[in-house]
């Protein structure tokens, strides 16, 4: 098997120490997920996150879970949403940002992965930057503008292809100038949506995009326990589960964690960041 890194993001990327990056993604409902080939200075440099090598046909690669992963593993992620056009709803008191969640995820001690969007990390700079500097936490690109990329997409604006790469560069732009510090290049798609045609307009960028095999369903979710049994009902070794950092959006999360994570470790799960679930791919 052959590995192959990609280090086509450097410019955009080089200020924050990723190695490789540069704007663009994937991850969604449509395509057909790819597990690619993990890079073998990846295993040979723990200090660089893993990438996947380019799907069938060249498209930028898609990971969903660890297909071996190192025992039971599982991997928490959050998508910290915020829309480019939502700044009059944060400015008339709409919360956008969990800061109790992330309390919470310290307190417990639950290493996570953030699909941040720019527009969160300008709103919130002191949060982004503090997540940012954590080595519980590492930060993904979840777009600058959340926007679709791909048209029908729960009822989100739609990005115009001619935008799609400079949206996600302008996303890890809002980063730096947040002062995030460990900044992944990995993509998750606004909504999960994304096709074919999509993958192939963001192969340049050099990214992984990371989609998830658990849906928590914690969006506009207000019963917290049914949030965590569905979340416990899903899990699997090797497992991405898609939760939300947005208190407006998802409220019943921070309490949801509280109860997922004591009863995964209850089943001998240990948590993890995507980028070790990409990594064990790699050194299976």
């Amino acid at each position: 098997m052959t590995y192959v890194r990609r280090f086509a993001m450097v410019c955009a990327l080089g200020a924050l120490g990723v190695g490789a990056a540069a704007c663009s993604g994937g991850g969604g409902s449509t395509g057909h997920p790819g597990r690619g080939e993990v890079s073998a200075s990846a295993s040979a440099a723990p200090s660089r996150p893993p990438t996947l090598a380019p799907g069938p046909a060249g498209l930028t690669p898609v990971f969903k879970s660890a297909p071996h992963p190192r025992g039971r593993t599982v991997a928490l992620t959050f998508d910290a949403d915020m829309t480019a056009d939502e700044g009059p709803r944060a400015a008339a008191g709409e919360h956008f940002d969990n800061p109790a969640l992330i309390a919470t995820l310290r307190r417990l001690k639950v290493p996570a992965t953030v699909f941040m969007t720019g527009r969160w990390a300008e709103e919130y700079p002191a949060e982004a930057k503090s997540i940012g500097s954590d080595p519980l936490f590492e930060v993904a690109n979840h777009s600058y503008s959340h926007y679709a990329f791909t048209g029908q997409c729960y009822g989100l604006p739609t990005m115009p292809p001619a935008r799609m790469r400079s949206d996600v560069a302008r996303a890890f732009t809002a980063f730096r100038k947040a002062g995030v510090k460990r900044t992944v290049p990995y993509f998750r798609f606004p909504g999960g949506c994304y096709d074919k045609e999509v993958l192939r307009k963001l192969t340049p960028a050099g990214v992984t995009a990371v989609q998830w095999d658990v849906v928590s369903g914690d969006a506009f979710a207000t019963d917290s326990a049914a949030v965590a049994q569905q979340v416990l009902d899903g899990v699997r070794p090797g497992s991405v589960v898609v939760m939300h950092c947005t208190r407006s959006a998802a409220p019943a999360t921070e309490a949801a964690v509280r109860a997922v994570v004591p009863k995964l470790r209850e089943r001998g799960y240990r948590f993890v960041r995507v980028s070790e679930l990409i990594r064990s791919t790699a050194q299976h």
